[in-house]
């Protein structure tokens, strides 16, 4: 037990320390699993209908991660607002003191807010954010917790402990309260890939079709498939994808289409495409592709793509940069069209707003969140305003 818990520490340690000190065009595809049938119609002409812009125009809220527990840090999750028109930011303090949030996800009803404690001794936290009210934390049963969401369904919390290896589940009332851990699965094989001291969950995300949580493990080079039970809140494995060894994949991120997903490496600076099977969970990894960095250290964080399928981006932590990609071959290709700044040092996480039209980056050792400008068209991105200054910005989502 003592072993375990020293690997742990460390490996948390060492996301810690990747934060704070790390410093032409090519297209793969990969084929989805099954094709579709015969007489449908050619996969350009089946991408889902974009997203109806929000046409309200007033001030919406932008809610921030951090870390409480570092120099320099936040007291808890921060608070702002954005002009959808513009992009411009305007701070407006703190939501709730629960420390070290350095990962946020509302209820698909949204009227709760979720939150790791990324520590040691994980937590996740729930906040109800009409009156702003801390309903309560509850342990994860692992250490540094960096990832959560919430199953599509609304009744289920999942959590990726990056230190211990391991995905949680818990219970969601009707309030919004989270109960009692009810699954916690660790990723014991295969063995750590080159350079790691032990399995390292990063992220837990359901399929677009709700029939399965893949969970992404940095420290074993693999990408876990499992059913969730909907009654009882417990996981099993069903399938699992491996990339190459010493990739880390780091975040995954699907197509509209749900048979394509784009996997964001951050040991080897790479992305891939995968294939996915709804009716098995099977995700098949293709083949490693770039990033755009210019080839110093780089560390892949975050990858998206936008609601009609069209452009993806890809967070370089590093190289500084946002990279942009169209998506082709209905989902099943990536192509590199270039990059642009972060407008700040160690762009950790991106999103969007609800709308599609602005792109918010949190850039962690600079301590800011840019705003870009998304065009629909094209994909560009355009600079909205000087970034907002936050402590050790590692997370925001705009509602």
């Amino acid at each position: 037990m003592e072993t375990d818990a020293r690997a742990a520490r460390a490996g948390w340690s060492r996301r810690r320390f990747v934060g704070a000190a790390a410093g032409a065009a090519a297209v793969v595809a990969v084929p989805a699993p099954a094709a579709p049938p015969a007489d449908r119609a050619p996969a350009a002409r089946q991408r889902p209908a974009a997203r109806p812009p929000r046409r309200d125009d007033r001030p919406r809220p932008l809610l921030l991660g951090t870390y409480t527990s570092v120099e320099g840090g936040g007291s808890g999750i921060g608070l702002a607002s954005y002009d959808p028109a513009t992009g411009a930011v305007t701070g407006s303090g703190t939501l709730a003191r629960v420390p070290d949030p350095s990962y946020l996800a509302t209820h698909p009803d949204g009227r709760t807010l979720y939150a790791v404690d990324e520590r040691p001794d994980g937590g996740v936290s729930a906040v109800r954010l009409a009156d702003r009210r801390v309903l309560g934390s509850r342990g994860t049963g692992g250490g540094g917790p960096c990832h959560l969401s919430v199953h599509p369904g609304g009744r289920w919390l999942l959590s990726a402990n990056y230190g211990s290896g391991s995905v949680a589940v818990h219970p969601i009332d009707a309030t919004g309260a989270l109960g009692e851990r009810t699954d916690l699965v660790t990723h014991t094989s295969p063995p750590p890939g080159p350079g790691q001291q032990g399995p390292h969950a990063h992220q837990v995300v359901t399929s677009p079709d709700g029939g399965h949580v893949l969970a992404v493990d940095l420290g074993t080079d693999t990408v876990y498939s499992y059913r969730l039970d909907q009654a009882k809140g417990t996981l099993t494995e069903v399938a699992r994808a491996h990339t190459r060894p010493g990739a880390g994949p780091r975040h995954l991120t699907f197509h509209p289409d749900g048979r394509h997903a784009y996997l964001a490496n951050e040991v080897d600076d790479t992305v891939t495409v995968c294939g996915y099977d709804p009716a098995t969970g099977r995700l098949t990894i293709g083949a490693p592709q770039p990033t755009g960095s210019g080839g110093g250290t780089n560390y892949p964080a975050q990858i998206l793509v936008t609601a009609d399928g069209s452009y993806a981006f890809l967070a370089n932590r590093g190289d500084n940069s946002i990279a942009r990609y169209a998506v082709e071959d209905g989902g099943a290709a990536l192509r590199l069209l270039g990059t642009v700044p972060a407008g700040g040092d160690f762009p950790r996480q991106i999103a969007f707003s609800p709308d599609g039209r602005l792109l918010f980056a949190a850039n962690q050792r600079s301590g800011t969140v840019s705003v870009f400008r998304v065009d629909p068209d094209t994909g560009e991105l355009r600079a909205a305003g000087a970034p907002f200054a936050s402590p050790v910005a590692v997370c925001a989502l705009p509602l």
